[in-house]
């Protein structure tokens, strides 16, 4: 495949891609049930002959591929939902219903539609097989695992020998970034029950009180990583959520705290005794009873030295060698991607896309209603995961 080949795809496909970004830009749906965002998805892919799959237990959309000569199967991943935000972005095609694309999941797909008509046009050259899976439910609703339980490898023509996603950060646009090994920390949620013995508000030494609890437990939880854990060992403890009482003038029987706790560690069997002890005690010396519990969401996402190797040499094809960095730092945000890479080794990449007339090191983030992101990106983001595929099927093109 000549440079000249893929540019000229790039500029051929750059304004449509645009067009369906800003398209499902405009209808974001939340969770596992995305019934609009599933039918443009569907819709585009039809368009291009495709065999489109639709989940049975949630939205996802999932078609193949299917090169001229036999080979192995390589799984390309975009997630599709959106996030309960109402969007404060002033994009003329914001949405108007109360939800947001506010984590750039619509360049993802628009992305990976991309990526389906550069191998669509390619398919001679193929051998083997690509599969494009459009997932929902990524924030907070555990779609890839969802889609693995669906069976999802069941119907690609063979177990996938790689895994390849993108997803959009803040940066020059044209620019990328990833690293081989943990790229994104584990996800585990934090809930803690305080139950004392309530009282009035004017004799708080009559009761046990469970808010007075609160405040000391959450003080604990954060000072827990920087003074009891070692610092080459990166973890985030982040309590999110504090709730007692509904009146003003009573000291309730019962308080609770929720929260996060992400590490790049890859388990929980160090931290876990730590926390539910330190909670324990801070909860006892108020003469309340706590109850901890902590659930394992996501794992780390670890990326594939050899696919990630074979990632970045697609996006220095595409970018130029100067524009990707393969050793960026881990970050600390989490992906069920991560639960596919268990399965199947693969890599994720970044795609900087802050707008030019913002600087990346200020610009509303993402999961903020303010957020906008460069949508010019699309075409190559297209190209590398294209690319990347290609380049995995024609190293190893025998039958698996």
């Amino acid at each position: 495949m000549s440079d000249g080949d893929v540019h000229g795809d790039m500029v051929r496909d750059l304004g449509r891609l645009q067009e369906l970004r800003r398209e499902l830009h405009s209808i974001p749906e939340v969770g596992l049930e995305l019934p609009s965002t599933q039918s443009v998805v569907s819709r585009e892919l039809d368009a291009l002959g495709l065999d489109v799959r639709l989940g049975r237990r949630c939205s996802s959309v999932v078609a193949v591929i299917e090169g001229a000569e036999p080979g192995p199967t390589v799984l390309l991943r975009a997630d599709m939902d959106a996030l309960p935000i109402s969007e404060r972005s002033d994009e003329p095609f914001a949405a108007t219903n109360g939800a947001m694309h506010a984590c750039g999941h619509d360049l993802h797909m628009a992305g990976l539609l991309g990526a389906a008509r550069f191998l669509v046009r390619r398919r001679e050259t193929m051998a083997g097989r690509v599969a494009l899976v459009f997932q929902p439910g990524e924030e907070g609703y555990d779609g890839a695992q969802v889609m693995l339980d669906d069976g999802l490898f069941d119907h690609l023509g063979g177990h996938p020998v790689a895994a390849y996603a993108v997803h959009v950060g803040a940066g020059e646009p044209g620019t990328m970034w990833t690293r081989p090994g943990p790229l994104l920390a584990s996800l585990t949620e934090l809930d803690v029950e305080l139950r004392g013995s309530g009282g009035h508000g004017s004799t708080p030494h009559l009761a046990d009180d469970p808010v007075a609890a609160l405040v000391d437990v959450a003080a604990a939880l954060h000072a827990y990583v920087p003074r009891r854990l070692d610092p080459l060992m990166p973890t985030v403890v982040s309590i999110t959520q504090m709730n007692a009482g509904s009146a003003i003038n009573v000291i309730p029987d019962v308080a609770r705290l929720g929260g996060t706790v992400r590490t790049l560690t890859g388990s929980l069997d160090s931290l876990r005794d730590g926390l539910v002890e330190t909670v324990r005690l801070a909860a006892a010396a108020h003469g309340v009873a706590a109850a901890t519990t902590l659930v394992e969401r996501y794992p780390v996402t670890v990326n594939d030295p050899n696919e990630t190797s074979r990632l970045v040499a697609a996006a220095r094809t595409i970018c130029g060698p100067d524009k990707v960095d393969a050793a960026h730092e881990p970050l600390m945000g989490s992906e069920d991607f991560s639960k596919i890479l268990q399965r199947v080794p693969g890599a994720m990449l970044f795609v900087a896309t802050t707008p030019p007339d913002l600087d990346p090191a200020t610009a509303p983030g993402v999961h903020t209603p303010d957020v906008r992101f460069d949508d010019s990106v699309l075409a190559a983001q297209a190209a590398v995961l294209a690319t990347a595929a290609l380049d995995r099927l024609h190293d190893s093109p025998q039958m698996r």
